[in-house]
């Protein structure tokens, strides 16, 4: 079992922060490996022309461990989750009538480029709203979903852990029946991969999308894409060199190439090999594959066990632990309870979570210790 590893980070001395779904604090090897990276740029002779290859190369193997691609050639390095849906979205094989899959609320990242192509093709969309009931919700939230897709479905396109209150979705049954339906799943995994497990061979999607500045304690403006074989002979996005073949002969980009890098990396993003977060991100996944996924998720599992059912005598309201993740959660505030009122004795109290609407979103990770749990429950009973 992990202890707490808050020594690792740099988290103000007194803030209790249980808000990593908002944005994660960096590691401080993170942190090391930037600043080594800003110096390197400040004395750009250190800079070789196979650097721009090299620590790109150890980030996209680092991804495909964490998330058992069959080879790191399945995986592109992107700068935003709406970057690699666009890429996506431009390769849809879909024909007009026919529908996209969704559910309600997903966040915009994973909705406009969807829409834009829905307008494009003449396809319509079906969003899947979620259960107004509390019993059961994640289940009935699940088989709503499964319901909805049938004949004319083109893409199911779901987060794998709802952003807004950690609702979990059942990726291997909505593999299947998708894929039965003549189907593709693309998934949205900014906030499950780093901190619950993925493996995109056993759940049978076809594409994942991730930001890293959130579970995979990356910096800012980085990302991760994984193709399956339905997209990765599609079109980039952006027509750049260094994703073509032989790009590494410096002497021979004017010899222009029509031929793509191997596999997923004609969807890289231009100036991938950006010198101050690739590192930063090859520290945060060693650290992450390192403390291992599912011993993550089981240190957040560990660290709520107890408050669950005191937050529930106070009249607060979870989602039951299999329906949701450990690392991030809904809690339904009571009637008596003013959002506005709760956020400001949290935040005067230190802790740091996100308000939305008549829930609290609390996410949990390996900086956190009970104290951080306690002090949150402590104020949920005194309000």
């Amino acid at each position: 079992m992990l202890i707490c590893q808050k020594h690792l980070f740099s988290l103000d001395p007194g803030v209790r922060y249980l808000n990593g779904a908002y944005m994660s604090p960096l590691l401080n090897a993170s942190v090391d490996a930037g600043i080594e990276g800003l110096r390197r740029k400040s004395s750009p002779n250190r800079i070789a022309a196979e650097d721009f290859f090299t620590d790109v190369e150890i980030l996209r193997g680092l991804f495909a461990q964490l998330i058992n691609a069959r080879t790191a050639d399945e995986v592109a390095l992107v700068p935003s989750v709406s970057y690699g849906i666009a890429a996506l979205a431009k390769n849809l094989k879909a024909e007009k009538g026919q529908k996209i899959v969704m559910v309600e609320a997903q966040f915009p990242s994973n909705v406009y480029s969807w829409q834009a192509v829905a307008n494009e093709k003449g396809l319509d969309i079906q969003s899947v709203g979620m259960p107004v009931t509390q019993k059961d919700r994640g289940r009935e939230w699940n088989e709503r979903l499964l319901a909805a897709i049938d004949d004319r479905t083109a893409l199911v396109t779901v987060p794998h852990a709802h952003w807004a209150n950690g609702t979990l979705f059942d990726l291997k049954a909505i593999s299947r029946k998708a894929h039965r339906h003549g189907a593709v799943v693309v998934v949205d995994g900014t906030q499950s991969v780093g901190a619950y497990p993925m493996d995109v061979q056993a759940l049978g999607i076809d594409a994942l999308v991730c930001a890293a500045y959130k579970w995979l304690l990356g910096p800012y403006q980085s990302g991760y894409a994984w193709f399956s074989p339905a997209f990765i002979d599609g079109a980039p996005l952006e027509e750049n060199w260094i994703s073509r073949q032989h790009s590494e002969d410096f002497a021979r980009l004017v010899d222009y190439e029509p031929n793509y890098q191997p596999g997923a990396r004609r969807f890289d993003a231009g100036e991938r090999s950006n010198f101050i977060s690739v590192p930063m991100c090859i520290a945060a996944l060693r650290q992450i594959l390192a403390w291992d996924v599912g011993a993550i998720q089981e240190y957040c599992r560990a660290l709520i066990a107890d408050s669950t059912s005191k937050w529930a005598e106070n009249g607060y309201w979870t989602e039951t632990p299999d329906a949701r993740t450990a690392h991030l959660f809904g809690i339904q505030l009571p009637e008596r309870v003013n959002a506005g009122q709760l956020q400001q004795k949290l935040k005067e109290q230190g802790i740091f979570v996100s308000v939305r609407g008549s829930f609290i979103r609390v996410s949990t990770y390996l900086y956190n210790d009970q104290h951080d749990v306690d002090s949150l429950t402590g104020v949920l009973a005194g309000v």
